[in-house]
């Protein structure tokens, strides 16, 4: 297997992701037909590269499961049990970073904004 598209290998998620995302699942209806190494994984890659969803390869399986295994998984804190978990262990290591719009400089002209005056109608006009 690739190791840019399966960063953590299958017996390492077993021991460590796999009884955490057991715990947290209620089991109802049909079982997924996509594994949840290649969700773990699938959803690692997202976050790592920033693409989108639908740009998801297709070693993954479909991206709209992929996606809403994501979702189901956020709305219970699934992940971040994971990444805390692994950070008790000393099996991975999170570093959060806040960012407030309030803090970051830019430019006066740098605010997105369209339209203004264009000099050259306002030097016409004068």
């Amino acid at each position: 297997m690739d190791k840019r598209l399966f960063p953590i290998d299958i017996r390492t998620f077993n021991q460590w992701v796999l009884p955490i995302i057991e715990q947290s699942y209620i089991w109802k209806g049909r079982p997924p037909t996509i594994s949840h190494y290649k969700v773990f994984c699938g959803i690692l890659y997202v976050l790592r590269t920033g693409i989108p969803w639908r740009d998801l390869p297709k070693c993954y399986g479909n991206w709209h499961s992929v996606f809403m295994r994501f979702q189901r998984g956020n709305d219970r804190a699934l992940w971040w049990k994971i990444l805390a978990h692994l950070q008790k262990q000393k099996k991975a290591t999170m570093n959060v970073v806040i960012c407030d719009s309030s803090t970051f400089k830019y430019h006066r002209h740098g605010g997105g904004q369209k339209g203004g005056s264009n000099p050259r109608e306002e030097a016409s006009l004068a």
